[in-house]
């Protein structure tokens, strides 16, 4: 700031970006001011410690808006909002970028304060448009999309996506006096899974919120080809039996073109076709094959194949009848296993116990022996026939 007019060095507030200057006895306090095109911004002198000294407001130009409740300037945009000893607030409508700048709050003291607000002005994006490429594209190009914010301030920032998905593009930003142009680049490989799929080009700017326009992408892919199995459903082909298939494609565009063809082999003279169906009335083995089909459209040509093998005309009665007589004999041998396995617990239990008393026995007979040779004897079984001895010599 400038050493005259008895300006006083100044301090800012960073809670809320107040600009504050102090005196001996005196300050004056104002807050920066941002506004959106076209909107109104308010500018606020005030006072602490007022003595009632007159309060004025003054334009970048240092011409007088209010002096005191007074409006000197012939522009009906500003007006008096409050008054006060202690403030001096005022309106400004409709406010452009010709009014962005500094304003004056004079308070006339000895020594007089002066401090001063900052309005800045901000501009929206007038226009927001995407530019594709191709309308249509094919699968597995690559295709460029372009989106232009035009005439904002500050530059805009551009974000893309893909449905829910974002993607990373190229900015590029001009300047036209005070004004920007930003214009962003995206490059997208499409496949046939994005048909359909919004492309969403997104604004970021503090002078607006949710500005989006979005382009639906159209893609062209080859047929996808699917063939199903009417009759038998989920059954043998066996001999002597109908067969019949159904080919069905999606694509885009729709096919219009769909044939059967036997890959191995000539198609058999008795197999009826018509349109996507395939019918075999009375199946036998040289019907045995690969059956394809084609479907085609403006972008490609794809197939799905069918292989087909004819049974027996018996080949599942047999099965089912080999399937029973696996399910007795698996009874069987399992009833065969648990009786074996009962027996061989109760025969462990009886040699158990059977053993256990014999080594009781062993062992009492070697209890009741004065010396080792009888004990011999009495495990033997030799103790009763001592005793009747010993009785006979008495």
């Amino acid at each position: 700031m400038k050493g005259q007019c008895g300006i006083l060095p100044r301090r800012r507030d960073p809670r809320w970006n107040v600009v504050i200057r102090s005196g001996d006895g005196q300050n004056l306090v104002t807050e920066d001011v941002t506004v959106v095109e076209g909107d109104v911004a308010t500018i606020s002198c005030r006072v602490k410690n007022s003595d009632d000294s007159v309060i004025q407001l003054l334009n970048p130009n240092r011409q007088t808006i209010y002096f005191r409740d007074f409006r000197p300037l012939k522009d009906s945009r500003f007006q008096l909002v409050n008054f006060s000893n202690s403030e001096l607030r005022v309106s400004l409508t409709n406010v452009s970028i010709s009014d962005e700048g500094r304003y004056f709050c004079q308070l006339y003291t000895d020594p007089p304060q002066e401090i001063y607000t900052t309005i800045t002005v901000l501009v929206p994006p007038r226009n927001l448009v995407i530019d594709i490429e191709k309308e249509t594209a094919v699968e597995g190009e690559e295709i460029e999309l372009n989106c232009t914010a035009m005439a904002s301030r500050p530059a805009t920032t551009i974000r893309w996506f893909k449905g829910n998905k974002e993607l990373t593009g190229k900015s590029e930003v001009e300047r036209w006096s005070d004004m920007y142009t930003v214009t962003s680049q995206l490059l997208l490989r499409v496949g046939r899974e994005d048909d359909g799929v919004p492309v969403i080009c997104l604004v970021d700017h503090p002078a607006v919120k949710d500005l989006q326009t979005q382009r639906y992408l159209e893609v062209m892919y080859k047929p996808q080809v699917r063939v199903s199995q009417n009759y038998p459903l989920q059954g043998l082909t066996r001999e002597g039996e109908p067969l019949e298939l159904t080919c069905t494609a999606f694509g885009k565009p729709q096919p219009t073109d769909m044939r059967w063809l036997r890959v191995d082999d000539e198609m058999p003279q008795h197999v009826v076709v018509s349109g996507s169906n395939l019918l075999i009335s009375n199946l036998n083995k040289t019907d045995n094959g690969t059956y394809r089909c084609e479907a085609s459209n403006a972008v490609g040509k794809s197939h799905a194949d069918y292989m087909l093998f004819v049974y027996d005309s018996r080949a599942g009665e047999e099965g089912a009848i080999r399937s029973v007589d696996h399910a007795v004999v698996g009874g069987v041998v399992a009833v065969v296993v648990f009786a074996m396995l009962c027996l061989l617990i109760i025969l462990g239990r009886y040699f158990a116990r059977h053993k256990g008393t014999y080594f009781t026995h062993e062992a009492k007979g070697a209890d009741d022996a004065a010396d080792a040779d009888t004990a011999i004897i009495n495990a033997e079984g030799g103790q009763n026939n001592s005793e009747e001895k010993k009785e006979y010599f008495i």
